[in-house]
């Protein structure tokens, strides 16, 4: 099974089932404004969610679909227990090519080696600011110095391709946006911008709060000079430019570009519930029929059948919305906490 050739599976619109995120964990040990601005949540129970075991199972199913990229995310993944465990068992797959995790840092300075050794490919960092102050102001902990000790302790451990993304909103951090490059080429980082997006639980989401590419580009210009777009077509969410000394940069600009046409992502949450988009209502259950004793092939089968029927291209149907607010209202948050950002990952 292990040797045989993948059969890559193509929905509607030609694009392949693609990179998988695995969502270890809806909780999270930050409050980021632009995720998680209320007070409460509603998380899902322990009892559903899917054990290491059955995680690394779904994950060899999705790959012998095409799907051999994972990233493991969250909420914050690192809050999961043990989490080394299951990129072990990830990286013992052989039909797995590539492991990667996207976490805010705060706990990386402890495994980052251990992480490195268990077969951890990629490693990408949320950070927002440079500043403890407004650190605090956007995710209310005082954690800031521990997400930099562990950016540091990941470009230690040797990380290839390290990454740190930055959520740019208008006001509160669009003036950090060359400091953010200078800290990246200090530990050996390449810095992705993203627009903030009117997903999941960003409930305080405007337009007006978006910085979109071209501001960005604009504001690195002024400070370093010519930009160039380095070209490359694949399947990245971040359009990669080259500042005049080469340092590279990326760009996620799903509000104003969205990527619909290339985008090969889908997500299973915690508790097994799979989403072909991030705009996405609704999922597919894969839990429940593994729980249930169905075989690798039946559960293959719901797969490819589901990827085969896709249509999805939520963010430029959300681009093409005439008055635009948040994605979904903080009601029907509260009823399904699939809905949420931090349930189903980035």
């Amino acid at each position: 099974m292990f040797g045989a050739e993948v059969a890559k599976v193509h929905d509607t619109l030609g694009r392949p089932l693609g990179q998988l995120r695995l969502s270890v964990t809806d909780r999270c040990n930050l409050r980021c404004r632009y995720c998680m601005p209320e007070e409460e949540y509603h998380w899902l129970r322990r009892e559903d969610l899917l054990s290491y075991e059955e995680i690394a199972y779904l994950a060899g199913i999705f790959a012998e679909k095409g799907a051999n990229k994972v990233r493991l995310t969250g909420g914050e993944p690192l809050l999961r227990q043990d989490v080394v465990r299951l990129v072990a068992m990830l990286a013992a797959d052989p039909r797995i090519e590539e492991i990667a995790l996207t976490t805010n840092g705060v706990l990386l300075e402890s495994c980052a080696g251990e992480l490195r050794r268990a077969g951890l490919s990629r490693v990408t960092v949320s950070l927002d600011t440079l500043r403890p102050e407004r650190f605090f102001a956007l995710t209310r902990q005082d954690l800031h110095a521990r997400v930099l000790d562990g950016i540091r302790a990941a470009a230690a451990a040797g990380f290839p391709r390290l990454k740190i993304d930055t959520v740019v909103m208008r006001g509160v951090n669009d003036d950090e946006i060359p400091a953010m490059i200078e800290f990246g080429r200090t530990v050996g980082a390449e810095v992705r911008f993203i627009e903030y997006m009117d997903v999941g639980g960003a409930t305080h989401w405007s337009p007006d709060d978006v910085v979109p590419r071209a501001s960005i580009l604009a504001r690195l210009q002024a400070s370093y000079g010519s930009i160039l777009p380095l070209g490359e077509n694949d399947s990245a969410p971040a359009e990669r430019f080259a500042l005049p000394d080469g340092t590279a940069l990326g760009i996620i600009a799903s509000v104003t570009a969205p990527f619909c046409s290339s985008c090969d992502r889908s997500r299973l949450t915690a508790d097994g519930a799979w989403y072909l988009c991030l705009y996405a209502l609704r999922g597919f259950d894969l839990r429940g029929p593994l729980r249930r004793g169905a075989t690798r092939e039946e559960i293959a089968h719901l797969i490819e059948d589901a990827w085969t029927a896709r249509d999805d291209r939520g963010a430029e149907r959300r681009r093409e919305t005439r008055v635009r607010g948040p994605l979904v209202p903080l009601e029907n948050l509260r009823r399904d906490p699939h809905l949420e950002m931090h349930t189903r990952g980035g």
